[in-house]
């Protein structure tokens, strides 16, 4: 998280302008904007012990947006230290309330965003395998997994899926109205696999399938992805 968030104010500082791909409509000021906010989010998540509501707040029209990210980012990272990854923290994810859950959540926010800025300078970095397995493992078991009921998808009739990188494996079975991911059990309907950087960008939407090996049904894959976009939009 601090090395990813200090890479964007550096990489941003006089380029706000440029488009950013893999966010259509977005610039890399809207970027550091989000990231800014998102940053003052977890703050204000950590020192209330609730949501925060009404939110955002009507923030200054004058804020400089990398210096408003720089400083979110450093009070963030602070705050974090002091108190530790045990202390309370209210969080969306009901079983886990700690800050412990938004410091493993901003650390892959923040590299998400690196690359949504790297992108679109043309100036691309690669992601730390240990750091991009762990990203694997939390938009899986954290985003995707788990009851679908209000977005039902007719499509999705038990499919499994396997995706495997840096040695490890996750099974997602995908239901109509529930996503499920375990440990993989054989016999599964297509499998997805590469370096972990490659899969955690292709899982975000950030990356192409260029990289991966793919295998068994070629529709699964895309039904994986749509049910991802809602899950992290």
């Amino acid at each position: 998280m601090r090395a990813d968030g200090e890479r964007i104010a550096v990489i941003a500082d006089g380029h706000l302008d440029p488009e950013v791909p893999p966010c259509p409509g977005w610039t890399v000021r809207s970027v550091v904007d989000h990231l800014a906010e998102v940053y003052e989010h977890k703050i204000a998540c950590t020192l209330l012990g609730e949501m925060p509501n009404p939110w955002p707040p009507p923030w200054p029209p004058q804020r400089e947006p990398v210096q408003w990210l720089v400083d979110a980012h450093q009070r963030l990272l602070t705050l974090f230290g002091e108190l530790g990854p045990t202390a309370p923290s209210a969080t969306w994810f009901p079983p886990d309330q700690t800050v412990g859950f938004w410091d493993r959540r901003m650390a892959h926010e923040s590299v998400i965003h690196r690359v949504d800025v790297e992108i679109s300078l043309d100036c691309t970095t690669p992601i730390d395998p240990a750091l991009a397995i762990d990203g694997v493992d939390e938009v899986l078991e954290i985003f995707l997994a788990g009851d679908w009921a209000e977005d039902p998808d007719d499509r999705c009739q038990g499919q499994r899926i396997v995706v495997s990188t840096g040695g490890r494996s996750w099974e997602v079975e995908l239901l109509k109205d529930a996503v499920k991911v375990s440990p993989p059990r054989g016999a599964e309907d297509a499998t997805v696999q590469g370096d972990p950087e490659a899969v955690l960008l292709w899982l975000w939407g950030r990356g192409s399938d260029a990289g991966l090996s793919h295998r068994g049904d070629a529709l699964i894959p895309s039904l994986l992805r749509d049910r991802l976009k809602l899950a992290t939009q």
